[in-house]
């Protein structure tokens, strides 16, 4: 993972963009070649071309700033870059369980949709009115998987806008940098590769951003256009769970919104 992270900002480099010269040559592939950007982090060629190609061991501090600053990354990119480093080798693990005590926290917002998303983007539990608002064709029973939902349910799918679709990739990738070995959560991107065409593109894109918090508009086939916020939050002591708050300004049209499809969905 950090290799083909290296491989992807490497190649969106220019020698004009790091003040190199550029004599209008051909160049083989795009972007900075591997021993432009291994002087321009102060390491030897053959160190780099170990880290693009995972033959190395712990990579220091130092060594990780002098990259993601000739590589020009952002602060979100930085992290990234420290945390695929960083990220230990996940071990097979025993089924993922919701703790009781997070399922009465979930039953105590009921006044907002919400839902609690599992480490590898299960619907571990939802409210009734977090189904509502996101799969109410589902049972409510069903618990999904919501990457392959958004990307693979043609009526989840329709509730957003093309932004949702990059925030969703962008939070795999950083789950994935964080869990390399992990079977499961390698095996949900590769089906979500080959299935969706749009999903393919994003990954080869290497999107990086945070994904704690969004506003976006919902197209609701019952509610009509929702703006709404969601939050979210991480769960303590549950490897990676957390609870996902969407809501609307106080006094909104979508607040009023929320309100009807709350009673709506109370009605079913």
């Amino acid at each position: 993972m950090l290799g083909e992270f290296l491989r992807d900002r490497r190649a969106r480099l220019r020698p004009a963009d790091v003040g190199l010269a550029d004599y209008g040559e051909v160049r083989r592939v795009p972007g900075l070649r591997r021993e432009e950007l291994a002087a321009l982090a102060g390491v030897s060629p053959g160190y780099y071309r170990r880290l693009e190609q995972g033959e190395h061991g712990a990579v220091s501090e130092a060594v990780l700033e002098a990259l993601a600053k000739a590589l020009r990354l952002d602060d979100e990119e930085r992290a990234h870059l420290h945390a695929l480093a960083n990220a230990k080798t996940v071990h097979p693990e025993m089924p993922e369980r919701l703790a009781p005590r997070h399922r009465v926290l979930l039953g105590a917002v009921g006044a907002v949709p919400a839902l609690i998303l599992g480490r590898h983007t299960d619907v571990l539990a939802w409210n009734r009115l977090g189904h509502a608002l996101l799969a109410p064709h589902l049972d409510f029973d069903a618990r999904p998987n919501w990457a392959r939902l958004f990307f693979l349910d043609a009526r989840v799918r329709g509730l957003f806008d093309s932004d949702k679709a990059a925030d969703t990739v962008a939070d795999l990738r950083h789950l994935a940098g964080r869990r390399p070995g992990d079977t499961a959560l390698t095996a949900l991107i590769d089906e979500l590769r080959r299935a969706s065409p749009e999903f393919a593109g994003l990954w080869a894109a290497h999107p990086v951003r945070g994904c704690a918090h969004h506003t976006r508009v919902y197209r609701h086939a019952t509610a009509g256009p929702l703006t709404l916020t969601d939050e979210l939050l991480p769960l303590p002591d549950s490897d990676g769970q957390r609870l996902v708050l969407f809501y609307a300004e106080p006094g909104s049209p979508s607040e009023a919104g929320l309100r009807e499809l709350s009673r709506a969905s109370s009605l079913r």
